[in-house]
């Protein structure tokens, strides 16, 4: 029972990124949400037949009280149906910090999951590209692509968290068909985080590509040449695939972040402010955030901390920070190429966490749930970790390193 409920966690991880692309309406909803369903139920019999329970750690205590805040705050709601519906929608984002904990028991597990983040990552660039191929765009005259079902702003912070994943999967893997995984998502993933014109997408992709860069030069000197060496077709795909329109749009961030308005970002966050100043400590209730600021349906917070701070008061705040800080302590606890990959990702994270709202998407929740595992790991098994995730010396010596299956 617990393979398959292995088995079936990395079929939920393999359909995070794309799940809004195939989704079958109510009740069952979308792919991630019925898989994570199979996935619970196979989990909680193979606890059992296991007879034991993976005591938690610091980020699972964590993101339970961050839960059960949100679930206390439905007796003060300003927005009681949207509570409720944030309950749900929490408990089936958050369980995934404790699925991965619980059913990821080594470091070749954990390799597992990253490889299906990124290949669940190829299918949402790959679906990108379909939608910018597709005859509706190019009749629309279309300046914005994203995969059928998908926000371009999402999408490109989807794509964004595989870049330091993939490059840290081409500097441990030795099997060719793993390498090629991560060697060919770094030029479709750019393409297709262009594709989306999202300006906050776009800045944190360079960051995400930089720490990447950073990560296979890292110990490998020789490497910086073959990287100099490819820049210049992959510059070529670029300027030749993306639109015009595309690259002018992604132009203005200059101009956005000097006078502009951050695509009406600012008035949404100053209306935030004061629904903030109402209710400081404990909030207005999880998901009333448009209600609390007096929005149209259709808007977000767009921006993380306020939308926690506005919902769920200081307390709240409070408790995400510390999450925040128990993936910090928990990266710091890895080495090497692994502590740089992971140490990136949550860098991008956090970069695109300042534009948008991430504390209802489950990518948000199986970056910290990988970042957690990896910290156990690495002071659990740190020979096993060594097999999986190399450090620089040992692969640029030319010494074999065994590697787990």
């Amino acid at each position: 029972m617990r393979k398959a409920a292995q088995g079936l966690l990395l079929l939920f991880v393999f359909t995070i990124p794309w799940e809004y692309s195939l989704d079958t309406g109510e009740p069952l909803g979308n792919v991630a949400r019925i898989v994570g369903l199979l996935l619970l139920l196979a989990t909680v019999p193979a606890v059992f037949q296991a007879g034991r329970l993976r005591t938690p750690g610091p980020t699972q205590g964590l993101v339970l009280a961050f839960y059960l805040w949100l679930c206390c705050s439905y007796f003060w709601t300003i927005e009681p149906l949207e509570t409720l519906a944030r309950m749900r929608g929490g408990f089936q984002e958050m369980m995934v910090v404790w699925l991965v904990w619980e059913l990821a028991e080594s470091a070749g597990d954990l390799r597992m999951l990253l490889r299906g983040y990124v290949a669940g990552s190829w299918v949402l660039a790959a679906l990108t590209l379909a939608n910018f191929a597709s005859a509706g765009a190019i009749a629309a005259g279309q300046i914005r692509f994203a995969a059928f079902g998908q926000d371009p702003n999402d999408v490109a912070r989807f794509l964004d968290l595989g870049f330091p994943l993939a490059a840290l999967l081409l500097t441990s893997e030795k099997r060719w068909p793993w390498r090629v995984l991560a060697a060919g998502y770094l030029p479709l993933g750019l393409v297709g985080v262009l594709l989306t014109a999202s300006r906050g997408g776009f800045l944190a992709a360079v960051v995400g590509f930089a720490g990447s860069g950073l990560l296979l030069t890292y110990g490998h000197p020789r490497r910086m040449l073959a990287e100099v060496l490819a820049l210049p077709p992959i510059a070529a795909v670029v300027w030749f695939t993306v639109p015009r329109g595309t690259f002018e749009r992604l132009a203005t961030i200059s101009e956005q972040l000097q006078g502009g308005d951050l695509n009406q970002r600012l008035n949404i966050w100053q209306a935030g402010w004061h629904a903030f100043q109402r209710a400081p400590f404990f909030g207005t209730g999880a998901g009333s955030f448009v209600s609390a600021a007096g929005l149209a349906p259709i808007d977000t917070a767009h921006n993380t901390a306020l939308s926690i701070a506005v919902s769920g008061g200081v307390c709240a705040l409070f408790l995400a920070a510390a999450i925040v800080a128990a993936a910090i302590w928990s990266i710091m606890q890895t080495h090497g190429t692994l502590r740089w990959a992971m140490g990136t990702a949550l860098l991008v994270w956090l970069i695109t966490s300042l534009v948008a709202t991430v504390e209802e998407n489950r990518t948000t929740w199986l970056l910290l749930a990988q970042i957690a595992v990896a910290g156990r790991l690495a002071v659990e098994d740190p020979e096993g970790m060594g097999n999986c995730f190399p450090p620089a010396d040992r692969t640029h010596s030319g010494a074999p390193v065994p590697v787990n299956p």
